[in-house]
């Protein structure tokens, strides 16, 4: 509608068939002469203000208005000065829209930097959704719409999602250490980011009513080593387990007085370890060699994988219990001596050394 062009209001309503626009002019392209006892009617849901001469002389509620002075006693003044009560007013309405506007989005552009305490210094990316609502039309008008004709969530959207970013940038730094530690916590810190948007939002005769985290999203790198330490936790319990069993299998044999025993205790103290090696992938400890044949065995094996000899008849600290290698005279965690040596039980047939409650030979299996 060109500027030269006199509009006639008699009765000014608005319905917003896009469910996205805050803010209407009425009408739309300017000022319009708006006759004495026009009728306005507001819906439940909006509110209008009424300009003069580009200043706000009020607001009205839900309702249907005659804007007439009687009813509307502060245009008193503004009618009756140049009409005389009866000319038309050249003015304009603005309908705010004070509906509740869900699922907005807001996200990070570009990633944000944020220094992560076991990884150093990566870079994030966030997203999520809110809710925003007009709750001072007035305010809201002044400072954000302006002279637009039509004022839509597409226009506020982008500016109010730079100032979440803006805040939940601060947030990060201030209330998270580390990536691994981000699960569990995105109510958290939802909770704390929309309590320092409220002033931000309500600056502008905005209130904030919800906002959510949808992700927090680390590169791919950064992904790949929280998957690598979760598969590491992993791979620990195991060795525990695999540990524990051990144990149980070698206790469970030095009780058993009979050779198959001996021998079920011997496959499973050289089972187990290898078991282990084969899931973890770590190397091997370091090699000692074997008093009963001479070949390396592993520095802390209960027995020779070669021969089956029993690594741990003379290598028991004293004090702490340690495992020590076959041969040493002092333990190299606590420095104490090597516990007294007990008297081996010889085999007749072969030689070998026996601990001194075995029924069998460990070597050829002769009763001894």
């Amino acid at each position: 509608m060109g500027s030269n062009n006199v509009i006639f209001l008699e009765v000014l309503e608005w319905l917003d068939d896009t469910g996205q626009t805050l803010v209407r002019r009425v009408p739309e392209g300017g000022s319009g002469e708006i006759k004495y006892g026009a009728q306005l009617t507001v819906r439940e849901s909006q509110a209008a203000v009424f300009f003069y001469q580009g200043k706000a002389y009020d607001a009205f509620g839900p309702g249907r208005h005659t804007l007439a002075t009687a009813n509307v006693p502060v245009l008193t003044k503004v009618l009756s000065l140049p009409w005389g009560f009866k000319s038309p007013l050249r003015a304009e309405v603005y309908f705010v829209n004070m509906k509740v506007f869900p699922n907005l989005k807001w996200g990070t552009m570009d990633p944000v930097a944020f220094k992560d305490k076991d990884l150093g210094l990566i870079r994030l990316r966030a997203f999520g959704m809110f809710d925003v609502r007009v709750v001072q039309p007035v305010l809201f008008i002044n400072t954000i719409t302006g002279t637009q004709g039509i004022y839509t969530t597409d226009d506020i959207g982008e500016y109010l999602s730079k100032i979440i970013v803006s805040r939940f940038n601060d947030l990060l730094g201030e209330s998270l250490d580390t990536v691994f530690n981000l699960p569990g916590k995105y109510d958290l810190l939802a909770g704390d980011l929309k309590k320092r948007l409220q002033e931000d939002f309500s600056r502008y005769g905005l209130g904030l009513y919800n906002l959510y985290i949808n992700s927090i999203t680390p590169p791919l790198e950064v992904q790949k080593a929280i998957d690598d330490k979760s598969r590491l936790c992993v791979f620990d319990d195991l060795n525990k387990l695999l540990q524990m069993k051990s144990a149980m299998a070698i206790e469970e044999a030095s009780r058993n007085k009979g050779a198959a025993g001996v021998g079920l205790g011997v496959g499973a103290g050289l089972m187990m370890p290898a078991m282990f090696a084969g899931m973890s992938g770590r190397q091997a400890a370091t090699e000692v060699k074997c008093p009963g044949c001479g070949r390396p065995s592993p520095e802390n094996a209960a027995f020779c994988p070669s021969c089956g000899y029993h690594l741990l008849i003379f290598n028991k600290c004293s004090k702490c219990g340690y495992n020590m290698s076959p041969g040493a005279a002092f333990c190299s965690r606590c420095g104490n001596p090597a516990a007294q040596k007990p008297t081996p039980r010889k085999c007749s047939r072969c030689g070998t050394e026996n601990l001194q409650e075995s029924v069998y030979c460990n070597q050829c299996g002769e009763k001894l």
